[in-house]
């Protein structure tokens, strides 16, 4: 697909039918990946998304467990005083 770059003050920009933001998911802002060779724009995901769905299949695995001891043991306070 070919589009035309319009001015828009000492800048360019480019103009997305309704259909290409209704179907990539672009609302009010896009994610701009600079690679190499070309440019790629990303839908914005909101911050942690998915992370609930990802924690539950964490604890359905029993992979939710602290991998190391818990350091601040009621003992270890008697030191501190």
């Amino acid at each position: 697909m070919e589009i035309a770059l319009i001015n828009i003050g000492n800048s360019k920009g480019i103009i997305l039918s309704k259909t290409i933001l209704e179907k990539y998911g672009f609302v009010e802002k896009i994610e701009l990946v600079m690679k190499q060779d070309h440019l790629e724009l990303l839908p914005l995901k909101p911050p942690r998304q998915g992370w609930d769905k990802a924690f539950k299949e964490m604890h359905e695995r029993g992979e939710d467990r602290l991998l190391d001891d818990d350091v601040l043991d009621d003992d270890l306070w008697e030191e501190w005083k």
